[in-house]
């Protein structure tokens, strides 16, 4: 299996949805697992698994502009 490097952005991108939106870091890891199969956005494949709400997906691309 490879490793993947986590940048910056990954780093405060997780914290984010930790920290202001309360996703699970459960959710987390296993949105990570997905997207090392099948390699897709983060939040979209959140979203896609039913881990989040499309509002929360909105505050995520929201933070995302901005950061």
């Amino acid at each position: 299996m490879k490793q993947q490097m986590t940048t910056g952005r990954e780093i405060g991108l997780i914290q984010f949805l930790r920290e202001e939106l309360a996703v699970s870091q459960d959710s987390i890891e296993v949105a990570l697992r997905h997207c090392e199969q099948d390699p897709g956005p983060l939040p979209m494949v959140l979203w896609q698994y039913g881990l989040i709400t499309l509002e929360q997906l909105e505050q995520i691309y929201d933070w995302m502009e901005a950061a």
